[in-house]
C-alpha cells in the first residue's frame, strides 16, 4: 500500500528557501574550517603514524612474524668461526679473556659461553675477543640486581630488550634470554609462570632478530626442580609444567633453541635408574631422563641447548660435605668420573639429534665455599683436565 502525499506546508516561498540553504551550507563551511585549524595548530600539525609499541598480554602468543632483517655484523679480517653443525660443544669461561681457549679448542669445543648479571657490563670486547680466538659465544644474561624484580615491568622489559639488541649487534653468536626463572631468586615472587616468562620472550625476540639475524636466541632454561610437587606455587614452579605452560603459550615460536640445565648428576648419563638419593625416581637425578622429559613437554617443537650441564666433585679441594654441606651428596664423585660422565653425555647428545649445543659448567671457575663453583671446573686445581682428553676423544670420532 501506497502512503499518501504529503501536504504542503505554509511558510518561505521556493526561492527563499534556495538562499536560505546555501547560506547555511557557507555558514556551515567557514565555522567547520576554524573549529579544524584550531586543532591542527593547537595540536603541533599533522602526527607521523608510528607502530604501537608491542607489550606483553595474557593471551597465548601467535606465530613470530615476519620482520625485514638488518644485515648481521661483518667478522673483522682474519676472523673464521667455526661452522654452525648439528651438534656443538662448548664451555663456561671465567670471563671474556677465555685464558683456556687453546685447550678448549683442542677438547672439541666451538663455543665459549659468558654470563651477563647486570645490564651495565659492555660485552662487545669479550666478543671481539672469542672471534679472534676462533670461538663462537654465548651471553646468557640475566639480571642479580634488584632490577630482577621488575622483570614483568614494560619499561624494564625496553631495556633489557635494548641491552640484547646491542649485543646482537656486536655479533653474539647466540644469547640466553634470562637463567632459572622458575624460581624467586631470579624471577618476582607471585608471577612466576611459563606464560609470564613466554611474554617476555615475545617482546624480545623480533628485536634481536633485526639486529642480527644470525644471532641464536635460546630459552632461559629453568631451574632443575621438583621441590614444588610437580607444580607451581607463588614462589616458583618445577621446570616439567613450567616448559609445558610455555608451550601452551607459545613460546617457542620466538625462541631457535630450548635451554636446559643438568648439574646433579652423581651416575652416567646413561643410567636411566639406580640414583641412591632419596626421591630416586624423579628426573632431574638423571641426563636421558632430563632430555627426555624437555623434549615431551616441549612438544619437541625445538631441539634442546644445554647452556649448563656438569658433574661436582671435590677431589682436590675439601671435602664437599664440610665446606658445602648443600652439596655433600657429590662427595664421592672423582675427577675421572666427572671426566667420563661429560664425555659420554657429548655422545649421547651428538647421536641422539635432540640436543645441538651443550655447554659444560664450567671450565675454569675458581670460588670453592658454600657454592662451590670449582669443584665443576674441568681446569682442575692442579692445573690438569682430564675432561677435555675424553671430550677430545669423543668430538674426534666420526
Amino acid at each position: 500500500m501506497s502512503l499518501p502525499p504529503l501536504k504542503p506546508k505554509r511558510g518561505l516561498k521556493p526561492v527563499q528557501m534556495q538562499y536560505l540553504a546555501i547560506a547555511w551550507v557557507a555558514l556551515s563551511v567557514i565555522l567547520g574550517l576554524g573549529a579544524f585549524g584550531a586543532i591542527y595548530f593547537g595540536g603541533g600539525g599533522f602526527a607521523t603514524a608510528s607502530a604501537p609499541t608491542a607489550q606483553p598480554t595474557n593471551t597465548a602468543l601467535p606465530v613470530a612474524p615476519v620482520f625485514t632483517l638488518a644485515p648481521s655484523p661483518t667478522p673483522e679480517p682474519g676472523v673464521v668461526l667455526p661452522p654452525l653443525t648439528s651438534f656443538m660443544l662448548g664451555g663456561q669461561a671465567i670471563y671474556g679473556g677465555i685464558p683456556h681457549a687453546a685447550d678448549m679448542k683442542n677438547a672439541g669445543m666451538t663455543w665459549v659461553k659468558l654470563q651477563a648479571q647486570d645490564l651495565s657490563v659492555d660485552f662487545g670486547p669479550a666478543i671481539v675477543n672469542a672471534h679472534k680466538n676462533n670461538l663462537r659465544i654465548l651471553i646468557s644474561v640475566v639480571d642479580k640486581s634488584d632490577n630482577k624484580f621488575k622483570i614483568t615491568s614494560p619499561d624494564y622489559q625496553q631495556a633489557f630488550a635494548n641491552y640484547l639488541v646491542t649485543m646482537a649487534g656486536q655479533g653474539a653468536d647466540a644469547i640466553e634470554v634470562w637463567n632459572e626463572q622458575n624460581i624467586d631468586r631470579e624471577w618476582p615472587s607471585g608471577q612466576i609462570s611459563g606464560t609470564s616468562y613466554a611474554q617476555l620472550l615475545q617482546f624480545v625476540y623480533p628485536q634481536i632478530k633485526a639486529a642480527n639475524p644470525n644471532t641464536m636466541v635460546i630459552s632461559g632454561a629453568p631451574a632443575p626442580t621438583g621441590y614444588f610437587g610437580g607444580a607451581c606455587a607463588p614462589t616458583g614452579c618445577d621446570d616439567k609444567p613450567f616448559i609445558e605452560q610455555m608451550a601452551t603459550a607459545g613460546a617457542f615460536n620466538f625462541a631457535d633453541c630450548i635451554g636446559i640445565h643438568y648439574n646433579e648428576g652423581i651416575i652416567p648419563p646413561t643410567q636411566t635408574s639406580g640414583d641412591p638419593r632419596g626421591n630416586s625416581e624423579h628426573y632431574t637425578r638423571y641426563y636421558q631422563n632430563m632430555v627426555d622429559t624437555y623434549m615431551t613437554a616441549s612438544g619437541g617443537v625445538k631441539p634442546l641447548c644445554f647452556t649448563e650441564i656438569g658433574y661436582l666433585t671435590g677431589e682436590g679441594y675439601a671435602s664437599l660435605a664440610e665446606t658445602a654441606p648443600d652439596f655433600a651428596w657429590a662427595n664421592d664423585t672423582t675427577v675421572a668420573q666427572q671426566a667420563e660422565w661429560l664425555a659420554e653425555a657429548a655422545r649421547l647428545s651428538r647421536e641422539q639429534g635432540k640436543v645441538r649445543l651443550m655447554i659444560v659448567f664450567n671450565v675454569d671457575f675458581e670460588t670453592y665455599g658454600v657454592d662451590p663453583q670449582a669443584g665443576y671446573a674441568i681446569f682442575r686445581a692442579d692445573g690438569s683436565c682430564p675432561a677435555c682428553e675424553t671430550l677430545k676423544a669423543v668430538m674426534a670420532t666420526p
